[in-house]
């Protein structure tokens, strides 16, 4: 990487971090700091809601993907702001409505506590096996680009070779 592609990965992850603290005065309470006083229109909430999905891997991946397969599952990316516009006009008012903050603090209100403990491990389960790939995709990636052993890209300086 050249000084100018650094210049421009700081640049972007100082001003990224000088954001969020910017926009996240004034958030001295839980109601301010996770639901943003309730004051954020349906459009920002869907592009949050789109871009929490988004991670490296989807990055990654589709390149890839569309090299091998053509462009046919772009489809599926077609109709994703379809899907959470749908879900921020019915889902999130009746979150709002039940005054909770997450959807399992919904499903203990409209079933039991057992209901989200259940949905919880389920949600936990699945995104500890993610995060490993999640996390090593990208490192990959780095290792390839920045011409560094993988064990030094990799999260804890784990490489696949060690497992």
């Amino acid at each position: 990487m050249s000084s100018l592609d650094w210049f421009v990965l700081v640049t972007t992850l100082v001003s990224i971090v000088a954001y969020g603290l910017y926009r996240s005065r004034g958030s001295n309470t839980v109601d301010r700091y996770l639901l943003a006083g309730k004051s954020m229109p349906w459009y920002a909430m869907a592009l949050s809601i789109m871009a929490t999905q988004a991670s490296a891997i989807t990055f990654i991946s589709t390149t890839g993907q569309s090299y091998v397969d053509g462009m046919r599952f772009v489809q599926f990316y077609f109709g994703l702001p379809l899907a959470m516009v749908i879900i921020c006009a019915t889902v999130v008012p009746v979150f709002h409505h039940a005054r909770v903050y997450t959807a399992y603090e919904y499903l203990e209100k409209r079933f039991d506590s057992k209901t989200r403990v259940l949905a919880s491990i389920i949600f936990l389960c699945q995104r500890g096996l993610s995060a490993g790939l999640t996390i090593y995709a990208p490192a990959l990636v780095l290792s390839v680009i920045l011409g560094w052993p993988e064990h030094y890209t990799s999260r804890w300086g784990l490489s696949s070779r060690a497992w």
